[in-house]
C-alpha cells in the first residue's frame, strides 16, 4: 500500500519521488511493449481509438458504449428485421412484450440524454412475421387448431393493457 503524503511536500514532487523509487526497484522493466513504439492508427480521437481496441481485444461489441436509450431504439431495429425468424407467434408476442417492458422501465426513470424511445408495434410485428413464413400448401389446413400459436376461431385478442388495469386494482 503507498504511504500517505508527507505535510510538507507538493504532489509534484511526491509523485515523481515515488515513481523514481520505483524505477531503481525494477518495476518498470520487462513490461510488456517495451521499447516498441506506440501504435499509430492514424484516427483523429486517440480517445476512440483506445476504445475501439479495448472493444476488440475485450471481445464485446460496440452496442455496449451506446446510451440505454440508443440500445433499445437498436434492439427494435434488429427484432423488425428478424422477426422473420422466430418460430411462431407467440414467440413474436413474448419478444416484443419482452423489449416493450424495458422501454417502459427506461422511461419511468430515464438516465442520460432524453432521447424518446418508442414502443414496439405488436401487430406491425407480427404482420412482418406473417409476410416471411412460408405460403401454406393449397388444401392445408388452417384452423385455429393447424396453426401454432395464433389465436382461436372467435376469440377476441386482449390487448396487452387490458390485464395490467385489472391487476392495479387488485
Amino acid at each position: 500500500m503507498t504511504e500517505r503524503k508527507p505535510a510538507g511536500m507538493s504532489f509534484t514532487s511526491w509523485i515523481d519521488q515515488q515513481i523514481s523509487e520505483a524505477e531503481q526497484r525494477g518495476a518498470f522493466d520487462d513490461l510488456p511493449g517495451a521499447g516498441k513504439p506506440i501504435p499509430n492508427r492514424g484516427e483523429a480521437d486517440d480517445g476512440q481509438a483506445w476504445l475501439a481496441g479495448w472493444l476488440r481485444r475485450e471481445g464485446v461489441s460496440a452496442e455496449v458504449a451506446l446510451p440505454t436509450p440508443l440500445r433499445l431504439r437498436r434492439e427494435s431495429e434488429r427484432l423488425a428485421e428478424t422477426v422473420h425468424t422466430l418460430p411462431s407467434q407467440d414467440r413474436v408476442r413474448a419478444a416484443v412484450a419482452e423489449l416493450n417492458e424495458r422501454i417502459m422501465n427506461w422511461r419511468k426513470l430515464p438516465v442520460g440524454p432524453p432521447i424518446f424511445v418508442r414502443l414496439v408495434d405488436c401487430d406491425e410485428m407480427l404482420a412482418r412475421w406473417a409476410e416471411g413464413q412460408p405460403a401454406a400448401e393449397p388444401g392445408a389446413d388452417l384452423s385455429a387448431a393447424g396453426q401454432a400459436g395464433t389465436w382461436p376461431a372467435g376469440q377476441a385478442r386482449r390487448r396487452w393493457w387490458s390485464g395490467r388495469r385489472t391487476a392495479r386494482r387488485a
